[in-house]
């Protein structure tokens, strides 16, 4: 009987590893189902140590051998997010990223939150009345520049021009959805196009994940940054998706993100993946880490941009 548990082992654990591997391959249809895998791909480790401690208890070298295999990938590919980030050459500037909630009951709390991280820019969704003219009274002293659109904002230590609306709306939402915006921040190291972004929401149901929306809009914002004439760009937002999810190509495709740093936000009270995202052109984002809970059902992400 642990000869066969052992070898039952075994197969789990190079179907695991193949899903590390090569998720990629995995149709996103019916369903979007390779998106859906994607979105919780590094928990694959936590399985992988559960039937570790299952093999070592059933004494079963063939099942520890086979785990060899998805702890290689699951280390290859994620491995790097748990070392601490490299110290920056002093051309750095703090970020901070935060889905704010239309539901916050403590909006000059979360405010005061954002200030204590020092950040160079802090961009917001889900800006509603009267929520907003809480935060830009709270952020005022730190942040004198600022720029809100629709239900998203940035506001900046350093001045801000070129402040625009970047239409993300997917076709089949109404009109008045405004939830992306865009501005030129004029920082010490140079100018950089900053764009705040929040996209549409996805579901997972019996039909799998419902996130046409979110591609569609994805795919809006990849235009609009691909046609950007400012060099260094800096994407802050909630994204609805994690980086490994095929359906925000359109941006990790042209944009590099953290290179170390789990920092799950969402949700605040059992977070498990980080859809709260930055991202940059000609620029290094290094570690990312959470801040303490506010009273979203997002934690914040802060992290680090290095100009290229």
């Amino acid at each position: 009987m642990g000869n066969r548990r052992g070898w039952v082992i075994a197969g789990v654990a190079v179907l695991l590893g193949g899903v590390l591997g090569f998720h990629r391959l995995v149709p996103n249809w019916p369903g979007r189902v390779g998106s859906l895998i994607e979105s919780f791909l590094p928990w694959v480790g936590l399985l992988v140590v559960v039937l570790l401690v299952v093999a070592l208890v059933q004494r079963s070298a063939v099942a520890l051998v086979a785990l060899l295999l998805p702890v290689g990938v699951w280390v290859d590919t994620f491995g790097g997010l748990l070392l601490p980030g490299e110290g920056g050459d002093g051309r750095e500037l703090v970020v901070v990223q935060h889905n704010v909630s239309d539901e916050n009951r403590d909006p000059a709390g979360t405010a005061r939150a954002l200030i204590g991280s020092g950040a160079d820019l802090v961009a917001l969704e889900e800006l509603v009345d009267p929520q907003v003219a809480v935060y830009e009274k709270s952020l005022a002293a730190d942040y004198p520049h600022h720029v809100v659109r629709g239900t998203v904002g940035l506001w900046s230590k350093h001045p801000l021009s070129g402040e625009q609306v970047v239409d993300i709306k997917p076709p089949s939402i109404e009109e008045g959805w405004s939830r992306g915006v865009r501005a030129v921040v004029h920082s010490p190291y140079g100018d950089v196009a900053a764009y705040v972004a929040h996209l549409p929401s996805v579901r997972v149901g019996v039909g799998g994940l419902a996130s046409q929306r979110r591609d569609e809009s994805a795919s809006l914002l990849g235009r609009a940054i691909a046609d950007e004439s400012v060099e260094a760009v800096v994407l802050l937002g909630d994204l609805n998706g994690v980086v490994e999810d095929r359906g925000l190509r359109p941006l990790t495709s042209q944009l590099s993100f953290a290179e170390s740093g789990f920092a799950f936000s969402f949700p605040a009270a059992f977070p498990v993946a980080r859809i709260d995202q930055v991202m940059a052109r000609s620029a290094t984002v290094g570690h990312i880490r959470t801040l303490p809970a506010t009273g979203s059902d997002h934690l914040p992400v802060v992290a680090r941009v290095a100009l290229d």
